[in-house]
C-alpha cells in the first residue's frame, strides 16, 4: 500500500533525522499493526503555506491511486497573519486534491490538525501574543476539521499534544522533536488503521 504526505515543516520533519518524521514513524507502526504499507512520499517544504503546497503539487508527478494521504497544512499562513477564510478556500482546494488522489476515497484522506507554535521558546522570544496564535490556529483547526468532516476525510487532533509537550521540541525551540512526533503518531495511528483495514 502506498502513502502519500502532503504539508510543511512538520511533515518533512524540520530538525529531525528522517526516521523520527512523523508520517515515517506513521508507516512504521502500521506496519506493526500489520498493514502492509510503504514508506511515504513526503511533499513537503518548512515554510510552505497553502496556496505555496499547491504550487508544488502542480509540478510533482503523482502516481495515484494512493492508498493513504495526509495533509498538515496552515502554520504559515497564520504565522504570516493570512486570514481564515482565504485559508478555508485554499484548505478546501487543498483537501479536494487529497481526494482525487486517494483515487476519490475521501475515507483514505487523514488530516491532522495544526500544533500550537505559541507554546514553544521561539514563540515567547518573538515578541508575538502566544494567547493570539493560540486563538488564531484554534479557527484554523475548526476549519480544517470542518471541511474535512463535510468531504468524509478523517481528523485527528494533535493540538493538544503539542500544548502539553511544549519542551519536546527540536534544537531550535520552535519544531517538534522526534519524541513528540511519536505521540502524533500514536494518536493517528487507530484512525489510520480503521481506514485501511476498511
Amino acid at each position: 500500500m502506498r502513502y502519500l504526505a502532503l504539508g510543511d515543516s512538520y511533515s518533512i520533519g524540520e530538525g529531525v533525522p528522517d526516521a523520527g518524521r512523523w508520517p515515517v514513524q506513521l508507516a512504521v507502526r502500521l506496519r506493526r499493526e500489520g498493514v502492509a504499507l510503504d514508506d511515504p512520499t513526503i511533499i513537503a517544504t518548512t515554510g510552505w503555506t497553502t496556496d505555496e503546497l499547491s504550487a508544488a503539487m502542480d509540478a510533482f508527478a503523482f502516481e495515484p491511486p494512493y492508498d493513504l494521504v495526509s495533509l498538515l497544512i496552515g502554520v504559515n499562513n497564520q504565522y504570516r497573519g493570512r486570514s481564515a477564510d482565504d485559508y478555508r478556500s485554499e484548505f478546501r482546494g487543498l483537501l479536494e486534491r487529497a481526494v482525487a488522489l486517494a483515487g476519490g476515497r475521501s475515507e483514505r484522506v487523514l488530516v491532522l490538525s495544526i500544533p500550537d507554535w505559541g507554546v514553544t521558546p521561539f514563540a515567547h522570544g518573538s515578541g508575538r501574543d502566544v494567547l493570539q496564535i493560540a486563538g488564531e490556529l484554534d479557527v484554523y483547526n475548526a476549519i480544517a476539521q470542518e471541511e474535512a468532516g463535510r468531504r468524509g476525510a478523517q481528523f485527528v487532533d494533535i493540538t493538544g499534544i503539542s500544548r502539553l509537550h511544549p519542551a519536546l521540541l527540536a534544537d531550535d525551540g520552535l519544531h517538534p522533536s522526534a519524541a513528540q512526533y511519536a505521540l502524533w503518531t500514536e494518536a493517528a495511528v487507530p484512525a489510520a488503521v480503521a481506514m485501511l483495514s476498511a
